[in-house]
């Protein structure tokens, strides 16, 4: 009985390891790519945010964003909403209640160059359209 070689008519003993090399070239380069565009995906309206020492908190649902802009121009969710209709704008979120009929969160994000009374106005029309659960966005501060 003759062993399989590469010599003689031709045929070639069956390959069996895989290469393991071109998978690990193409995980490599989808990591790079979702590393570098994870953090774009959370982009929203640019709004120079105060510094702050808190952490951040823990979140289950993706909560309702509210930014404001220097100028006091007002985002709902990237939409741009006029003052007198963002009573009109919370209604909606404001009918949605989780399993235990709390009020949807609010991240309310804030350019640190606006007028306190401005942020107030804004934080009144989300008391009155039920929506208590307000969450202050800040950037995290480095300790010294």
């Amino acid at each position: 009985m003759s062993l399989p070689s590469g010599r003689g008519k031709g045929r070639r003993a069956p390959m069996a390891d895989i290469n393991v090399t071109p998978l690990v070239d193409v995980m490599l380069v989808l990591l790079i790519i979702f590393m570098v565009t994870a953090p774009l995906m959370t982009a929203g309206v640019p709004v120079n945010l105060p510094d702050s020492r808190a952490k951040a908190l823990e979140q289950d649902k993706k909560p309702a964003s509210i930014s404001i802009e220097r100028d006091g121009t007002i985002y709902l969710d990237e939409k741009e909403v006029a003052e007198a209709a963002l009573p009109d704008a919370l209604a909606p979120i404001a009918a949605k209640r989780d399993a235990d009929g709390k009020p949807p969160q609010v991240l309310l994000r804030a350019d640190k160059g606006l007028d306190y009374g401005r942020v107030m106005a804004v934080m009144g029309d989300l008391n009155r359209a039920g929506l208590n659960r307000v969450s202050l966005v800040s950037n995290v501060k480095a300790e010294r």
